[in-house]
């Protein structure tokens, strides 16, 4: 399968044909299983900052959104948040933000070098958007391990109808293999039933995934936020962006791939279903509970209200209710080597 054809993907990408898609997702398990077994990955997520300088035409923290209420995790609140974490197990924190001009590579790497002294073997993902190549150095050598940056579109003409003209699917491109130089295990992914998205864009979307060889895969339905300018385009569906994940499972065998929240938000049943098409990682919300519901990529996210155990735990359950075993360690991709940080 990993030598799928241009058809049979786009056939894929459109069949309405369940039994076909059932097909799909027998054939992801069966890849994910010979890597993974049936284990799933906890992260824990701490989403320190709603700021960002960017005006995405699909997000909630764009630049011109007004209606959002911003706020800035402090290096304690951070520190607090890890704490629980890891009174929780968690051994892989995610520390992820909107592109925020406060957090200078100073502040970014005070952070990390305080985790890093705090959880000396955990593993440290970092997603704070597109950065010069000396800022990628120095969050590595200040301990983080991974870096997750969506290339949200592969296709230079979608990209331009996503984003505004400061922005640039080269960048994106050239950040994404610059991190790959420095060491980082690496996550790039998209969104499925963006508008103006057709199933040509999605075909590519999977094949530079095949070339650049991302450790990571999110992918994840389009969700709408109303303050934006794609507040009234619909919603990505649950089975084409299922249908997507088992794709990208079967094309990058190794891949880590999340059962994403907004699977969740979609179908309550929709991170269970991921897992079930061929993703291995879940993401449960370690952020202080009074600022989850700030973080708004997209409209109606779950999981705002609930205290960090309670997402620990509440998703343990139902993957347990799956047939998956919860695996709270680093999680590393199958293989992984890490390089001397010089």
């Amino acid at each position: 399968m990993c030598k799928i054809t241009d058809a049979e993907i786009l056939r894929f990408i459109t069949t309405e044909d369940t039994d076909e898609a059932e097909e799909l997702f027998a054939a992801a398990r069966k890849v994910r299983a010979e890597h993974y077994r049936n284990e799933v990955y906890f992260r824990g997520l701490v989403e320190f900052t709603n700021y960002c300088k960017n005006d995405c035409y699909y997000c909630g923290l764009r630049r011109s959104n007004t209606n959002v209420a911003r706020y800035r995790l402090s290096l304690d609140e951070i520190l607090q948040s890890c704490k629980v974490g890891n009174s929780l197990g968690f051994r892989t924190f995610v520390l992820q933000g909107g592109e925020d001009p406060y957090f200078t590579d100073e502040r970014v790497v005070e952070i990390l070098r305080a985790i890093r002294g705090a959880y000396p073997d955990h593993a440290i993902t970092v997603s704070v958007g597109e950065r010069p190549r000396e800022s990628y150095e120095a969050f590595f050598r200040s301990g983080a391990n991974r870096y997750l940056l969506r290339h949200e579109s592969a296709d230079e003409e979608h990209y331009a109808m996503m984003h505004p003209s400061s922005m640039s699917l080269r960048a994106r491109k050239e950040c994404l293999y610059t991190l790959k130089t420095i060491g980082y295990q690496v996550g790039a992914g998209f969104m499925v039933g963006t508008p103006f998205q057709k199933p040509e864009h999605l075909l590519e979307d999977l094949r530079f995934l095949q070339d650049l060889q991302p450790h990571m895969v999110g992918i994840g339905p389009f969700i709408p936020q109303a303050d934006t300018p794609f507040g009234n385009y619909p919603a990505g569906t649950l089975e084409q962006t299922l249908r997507m994940v088992a794709l990208a499972r079967l094309l990058l065998p190794k891949a880590l791939i999340p059962a994403t929240t907004a699977l969740g938000t979609i179908s309550p049943v929709g991170r269970e279903r991921g897992l079930m098409a061929g993703a291995n990682v879940v993401m449960p919300n370690l952020s202080p509970r009074e600022v989850r519901k700030l973080y708004a990529l997209y409209d109606n996210k779950i999981c705002t209200g609930d205290e960090a155990a309670e997402c620990r735990y509440c998703m343990e359950g139902r993957i347990r209710g799956f047939g998956f075993v919860p695996n709270m360690g680093r999680g590393d991709v199958a293989g992984w080597q890490p390089p001397a940080v010089s």
